[in-house]
């Protein structure tokens, strides 16, 4: 039997009776928190507090490959985030943590009605786990993006299909998608660049 519940918490509480049970009956939840709907992040799922039973064994291989640990990492930072409000100084590697973090959120970030395919989604993740969006400044992360999805579907569509068809994404494959990646990035910087000189 399928069943989809749907509950709301009072004050975020999970622990309340009703949220509790639920979860204990069901294979997974979504939690969708209110403070990122207020920060524009759309659509708002807490990947902290949503956990899922079953997600790993039913996701196409190339999604474990490319974001494996994505959702460990991205909690920290959260973490991080709200702790480093309290600091003015951070050390090096605290800042460049926070700034991937950053993109990763712009990254997660999905307009409405603005679907995206599994090829689409893996060159995104695996563009912001890499690093290879690290030097693009935030306001240019949805442009870079927007490259890297065209270069990657107009470019690489034997890789395309065989990430759709379920197949392992290979060494090969993942250096091919990098370099594409790196390529549109590289592109997205120079038209910014010479949009602001204009």
């Amino acid at each position: 039997m399928t069943a989809l519940a749907i509950a709301e918490t009072n004050a975020q509480n999970l622990a309340a009776y009703i949220p509790t049970n639920l979860i204990s009956i069901t294979d997974g939840q979504i939690y969708l928190s209110p403070e990122l709907f207020q920060k524009g992040m759309l659509p708002a799922v807490d990947v902290g507090r949503s956990v899922s039973r079953v997600g790993g064994k039913t996701q196409l291989p190339a999604y474990r490959a490319v974001a494996g640990d994505l959702r460990l990492s991205y909690s920290q930072f959260e973490e991080l985030e709200a702790f480093s409000r309290f600091s003015s100084r951070l050390d090096e590697q605290t800042r460049a943590t926070l700034e991937r973090g950053r993109r990763v959120r712009e990254i997660l970030k999905q307009p409405q009605y603005q679907t995206r395919t599994v090829p689409e989604q893996i060159a995104a993740l695996l563009a912001v786990t890499e690093g290879l969006l690290d030097a693009v400044e935030l306001p240019q992360i949805d442009s870079a993006e927007a490259n890297i999805r065209a270069n990657v579907l107009t470019r690489l569509p034997d890789i395309c299909e065989r990430i759709t068809d379920g197949q392992q994404l290979t060494v090969a494959g993942r250096q091919e998608l990098q370099d594409h990646i790196r390529n549109a990035v590289d592109f997205a910087a120079t038209e910014s660049v010479s949009d602001a000189n204009s």
